[in-house]
């Protein structure tokens, strides 16, 4: 089945999500809209639907003028079987004790390793990116160094690809959250599918904001594999749910990044314990002083 594409750009965020509010009234009806800041400091914004049908170009030019929007650009995706091109693409990772991998690889699962099985289809967090690869090359090398945690937790979870590594070495408890719902949901479906289910809780929450995880605080382990600005913002709450001498494995830091977010913990609390790059990004791994 076609897949066509409707994008443009205009000034501001209120306007750019009241366009996208009026494009999921169009007929034919888009499938999804996507509403997103273009990360350039133009102060545009980009406006873009999905259809399964050819939409109604006239019904996009009206839109586009009624709020000061450049023209769509109408474009027709390939047809492709996404699934399966991403089991073509993604082999297994093996990183230190860890190997992740999709059903489609069963057959390649090492006899000494702790197998995590992620499906293609759930492809964010299976360990091919080099932020989620590096926060199981730190838990390895500090499991190598005789390191074992009692209460750990995931905070943007995704996949929850971390905490099912760490529930397959502790006892827990393992906790895993993220703000999305949908993330949460696919946590809980990986963990059953590695008969992990009963060691990690999985729940909604942005950060710590969550009464289940604050009571199960102060953890001795948590990984954040999620972006710079809310690193930076979780710092203190993060020092104050971690225990003395516990932990932080953090990801989805630049290298040029890197030093902007050791500072910042360093300055709440924390000591750099152990850094690697890989690729373009970081993953820092950080002690709690006292």
């Amino acid at each position: 089945m076609p897949t066509f594409t409707a994008l443009t750009t205009l000034p501001g965020k209120e306007a750019a999500n009241l366009l996208g509010e009026a494009m999921e009234n169009m007929d034919p009806t888009p499938t999804g809209v996507g509403v997103f800041e273009i990360e350039d400091n133009s102060g545009l914004w980009e406006v873009g639907g999905y259809f399964l049908e050819t939409p109604d170009e006239t019904a996009l030019m009206l839109l586009a003028a009624a709020f000061g929007a450049k023209p769509f650009t109408v474009s027709q995706l390939p047809e492709t079987d996404w699934v399966a091109k991403v089991r073509r693409e993604l082999t297994p990772v093996e990183a230190g004790r860890f190997f992740v991998y999709g059903s489609h690889d069963a057959d390649k699962v090492p006899a000494d390793c702790y197998p995590l099985l992620i499906e293609a289809s759930m492809a964010f967090g299976t360990g091919h990116h080099g932020t989620t690869l590096g926060c199981l090359r730190a838990l390895d090398r500090m499991v190598e160094q005789g390191a074992v945690f009692q209460n750990v937790a995931d905070i943007g979870c995704g996949t929850a690809v971390l905490a099912m590594a760490a529930a397959s070495l502790f006892d827990g408890p393992i906790w895993a959250s993220d703000i999305d719902p949908v993330a949460v949901d696919v946590a809980v479906a990986n963990a059953q599918a590695n008969h992990l289910a009963s060691k990690i809780e999985a729940r909604v929450a942005a950060g710590f904001d969550h009464p289940d995880l604050q009571a199960a605080a102060p953890f001795d382990l948590v990984f954040a594999n999620i972006l710079k600005g809310p690193l930076l913002d979780l710092a203190p709450d993060m020092a104050a749910h971690i225990q003395p001498g516990g932990h932080a494995i953090l990801s989805g830091i630049l290298i040029e990044q890197a030093d902007e977010v050791t500072d910042r913990y360093t300055s709440v609390g924390f000591d750099l314990a152990h850094r690697e790059d890989i690729g373009e990004w970081s993953t820092l791994t950080l002690q709690k002083r006292g």
